[in-house]
Parts: structure tokens; sequence; C-alpha cells
């Protein structure tokens, strides 16, 4: 299998290939790892991946950013200035583990890449870097693929059965297919200033991941804090119409964000600056013959909510299993019909709530009187913070950016209408961004419950196997489990009183009697279910099965 692309997206599709016992090649034309900071949220369906990936949890423990330095987002005049606004940033808390065992937590990509890739090493498996690739081209049950070794300029030619594109918003084998975006491709473009410098312990620095600057005259943008004791970005909004980012050298970018400080005598050093647009992507198709693809080369989002990088990875996740099970021989091509089937419309989701985002952050400028950055708009921020009544409009205005912050109803509620699953008679319910409830209505994420205390660290969730099937079985479900032994490959999961901790809880966000059952694919997701015990169980059982391998 070749993939195309290390970032998060390939590394995880690259490791549960691998896991499954498919041969990758990850090629990945820059020389080296990310260097900094880019993406930085990491949230709970996506730790709750890499721990079925078998990827170091300790090492992300280690490397992520506690609630506590982490769990803010601010508006301030500037950074180190007045504060005119907060909000909790994402669900952190020990409350979370009765939904998930792996809560949100802010990881920055240059730190989260090189864990991934030491799993896959450990899987034997290592990142080529410094490969592009140059093309593809069909040839029987195969693709042949063309990849430049960019050091010597010797293009190699690599057999494969499929070729997995994860190679990110300027996909060279997306643009090869000639598959177009749909959504708007410029929304605003930023100049991003990544910076060493100490913040930890400044006081009028309080400890958060976002930092929203407000005052005209301190040229807008807004600080991403990816470590209070080491470094951070800056996000400056310019106009590529009318300057180059080549415009933008390591002495004006400093100027920029000491501009932004309130403290203008930080010690600190401009490490990399980069440039990026926000777009809202998303497209056309996922798949064109033996070629997917995956991550930022299908979807690109504002990252007003942590999405972009998250969904890449659960992309992976989804389509791993299915070329793993085609290739192994245990379904037919079809089911990898259902990748786009599922993976799109959750893409779509994510970018017009993204938009949705970036789009309503504008209510606290207009609060604030900041319509741009001159003197008259500095003045009005003024008068603003010294009425009252206009500081609580204000007030309103940053509260009203909550959802924005509080997305756990997409993070792990999302759920698929069609593909891989045999839909029962419950409808599938509108997303509500901020309101997750488990369920184990088909094509939803398995409902978590723990094996045992939490401090055990045994989740249902690490039951499911990334190889095979699983049917989760309720206390009295004799029956369904006697049905499951007369298929083979399919694992049986049965759950006892003793075992799980609050069992009628989980049996009732299931859907399910003590004599019920679901059959769980892969990637955890529901693909059918049984309410309770039934008479003809085997043959439901194996129509079930059928179906889902077939991809719905």
């Amino acid at each position: 299998m070749l993939v195309v692309g290390a970032g998060p997206t390939g590394l995880v599709a690259s490791l549960l290939l691998e896991r499954q016992g498919v041969e990758t090649l990850l090629v990945e034309r820059r020389d080296g790892a990310q260097g900094a900071p880019a993406a930085h949220v990491v949230n709970a369906r996506s730790f709750e991946i890499c721990r079925a990936a078998g990827v170091d949890a300790a090492a992300i423990r280690a490397a992520a950013k506690p609630p506590e330095d982490a769990g803010y987002a601010y508006w301030v005049t500037r950074l180190g200035g007045e504060v005119i606004g907060r909000l909790p940033f994402e669900c952190q808390g020990e409350d979370q583990l009765d939904l998930t065992p792996t809560p949100l937590r802010n990881l920055s990509q240059n730190r989260f890449e090189p864990i991934l890739a030491d799993a896959l090493g450990k899987a034997g498996r290592e990142p080529r870097f410094g490969m592009q690739w140059e093309g593809s081209e069909a040839d029987g049950a195969s693709v042949v693929s063309r990849v430049r070794d960019l050091a010597s300029d010797v293009v190699h030619e690599v057999r494969s059965r499929y070729v997995v594109g994860a190679d990110g918003a300027a996909s060279r084998v997306r643009k090869s297919l000639g598959i177009e975006v749909v959504g708007p491709d410029r929304i605003q473009s930023f100049v991003m200033v990544h910076f060493r410098a100490v913040l930890r312990g400044i006081p009028e620095v309080p400890p958060g991941v976002l930092f929203f600057v407000c005052d005209p005259e301190a040229g807008g943008g807004a600080f991403v804090i990816h470590d209070l004791d080491s470094e951070a970005v800056f996000m400056h909004p310019f106009d590529p119409d009318a300057e180059s980012p080549d415009d933008y050298d390591a002495a004006r970018c400093e100027a920029l964000v000491r501009g932004a400080l309130a403290q203008d005598d930080l010690p600190l050093e401009v490490a990399t600056i980069g440039s990026w647009t926000m777009t809202a992507q998303v497209a056309e198709r996922y798949r064109a013959g033996r070629l997917f693809l995956a991550g930022d080369a299908a979807h690109r989002f504002p990252p007003t909510g942590g999405l972009g990088l998250n969904s890449g990875v659960q992309d992976a996740h989804n389509l791993a299993w299915k070329l793993a099970m085609v290739l192994d021989g245990l379904a037919p091509e079809s089911l990898l019909d259902s990748y786009e089937r599922e993976r799109r419309p959750i893409a779509r989701q994510n970018a017009d709530q993204s938009l949705k985002n970036a789009l309503k952050m504008v209510q606290v400028s207009q609060a604030l009187g900041v319509t741009d950055l001159g003197a008259e708009s500095a003045a009005r921020l003024r008068a603003v913070l010294s009425d009252p009544e206009a500081r609580a409009k204000a007030a309103d205005a940053v509260a009203d950016q909550a959802e924005h912050f509080d997305m756990p109803g997409l993070q792990l509620g999302f759920g698929y209408a069609e593909g891989a699953l045999v839909r029962d008679d419950e409808p599938v319910p509108e997303i509500a961004p901020r309101v997750f409830t488990p369920s184990g209505r088909p094509g939803s994420r398995l409902p978590h419950v723990w094996l045992g205390d939490p401090e055990d660290d045994v989740s249902l969730l690490d039951r499911i196997p990334l190889d095979a099937f699983a049917l989760v079985t309720g206390p009295d479900a004799g029956g369904w489990r006697e049905a499951a032994a007369a298929i083979e490959g399919l694992r049986v999961v049965p759950l006892s009183r003793e075992r799980a901790t609050g069992l009628d809880v989980w049996l009732q966000r299931a859907g399910i009697a003590a004599d019920g059952a679901l059959l769980v694919r892969p990637d955890q997701h529901v693909a059918w279910r049984a309410r309770g015990a039934s008479a003809n169980a085997a043959r439901e059982l194996a129509e079930a099965w059928a179906t889902v391998r077939r991809g719905g």
C-alpha cells in the first residue's frame, strides 16, 4: 500500500494498516517531520483512535498541555494587556471520563507527529522523507506510481494495490485526478510567526491557549500559546493582493509580535515564518479507481473549531480497515465505496460549522467598535471599555462564541447515515455541536463504558479489534453469542454486570436490553443493532454481517 504524505493523517493511515498486517510505503516530500507548530487540538475521538492503534499513551500525556495551562480562550487588548473576556476551551475535565477514556487535549502537531512516527517505527515501518509522488497509472489489479527522490533526482516505480493521498491541502494526488474542491477558497490570509519565548509567570498573561488581540493599534491577529514555557505562534492577517509573504522578514515579524504584546521588551526569538489561507472546501470525490483522498487532501476547514487534523485521523480510521479487509479477501471491493459515502458528509458538516464559527467572531469586533485598524476604531474600543453598559454588551458577544470552543457533539457524536451499516428505526438526529449523547444507533461510535474501575484504564472501546468485527452482547444475550459462534472471524465481546461499571446506564445509551447486541466495526462504529433477543438470531446476524461487509 502506498501512502502519500506523512502528516497526522498519513501516519495514522500507515500505522493502522501495518497493525492489520498490510505492508505500506509512506512517502513525504518534506525533508523531515513538521518543525513548526501548526494544528494544536487533538480531540477525544482522535486519541481513542491512537489508543486503538497502540500509540504510546504516556508519550501523549507528556507532550500534551494540561487543562490548567490550556483551558481558556481570551479576548485581550494585547497579550499581557487588559482582558476583555474569556471562555473555557473545550471539554478537558475529569468529568469527560464517563464519555471517553481519552479527553481532548492541546497537543501541537510538531509534537504529535513524532509520537505517531515512533509508533509506526515500532510497527516496523518508517516514513520515507524527501520523496515526492509524481503520478500513478492503473495497471490491472494494481497501481504503478512514480516517486522522485528529491536528493538524488532518481524516479522510482512503486507498484501497489491502492494509493492513499494524504498529501495536504495542495494535494498533488487530488490535482492529478482532476478532482475539484467545493467551497470558498479564500476567507482570510495570515502570516504565521512562530517565536520562542517564556510566557509562564508573567502576571499579565493568564494561562490559556488562544488570545485574540483586539486593539487596532496592535494590528489585530491572535496568539496560539503552544507551550507557556517555550513557544507560541502569532497569526497576523494580511492581504495577498496587496503584498507578498516574502515581504515579511524576521525583523518585520518580530516587530509585529512586539506590537501585539503589552510588554514589548519581552525576550523572544523568531523561529520560523509561514503563511496560510483560511478556506472551507470539500473535495467533490474521495476516490478515483484505486486512489483515495484523506485529510486535508479531501477537505480544508477554518481552524475555528479544531476539526481539521482530527477529521483527517478519522478518515484514516474509516478507510484503513476497509482496505485491509478487501486486501485480505474478507470483503468485496464494494466495501470501499462506503468510504466516501460515510466521510464526505462529515467533512461537509465540519466545514460548515467551522465557517459558521469563523464568521460569528465578527460579533465581538462589532461590539467593541472595531471595524478596521485605524485610530477611530482604537478610540471606539477605549470608549467601550470605559462604559459599563457597552462593556456588558461586549461580554455578551464573547459569551455568544461559546459553541466555537465546546463541540463534543461534532467531535464524538458524529455518525454515518448510510454506508457499511444496517439502519434501524431510530432516525439520524440533527447534530447539536455542544451536546454529545452516546448512542448505539447504527453509524454511531460505540458508547464507552469502563470495564472495571476507571483506574484500571480498560474501556469497552479497547476490546474492539482493529482487524475484525465484534459482537458486543448484553449479559443475558446467550442467543446472540451462540449465533456469533457460527460466523468465522467474528469476535464476541460479552458484557457482564460484574465487569462493566455502570452497565445499566450503558445499555440505555446503547438502546438495547440485557439480551440485545451490537455488531461493531473495526473502527468502533456500530454497524447493526439487535435491541433484544430473537428467535431468528442466527439468520438475522448472518444477514447483517453480509450486508455490512458489502458496504451496505
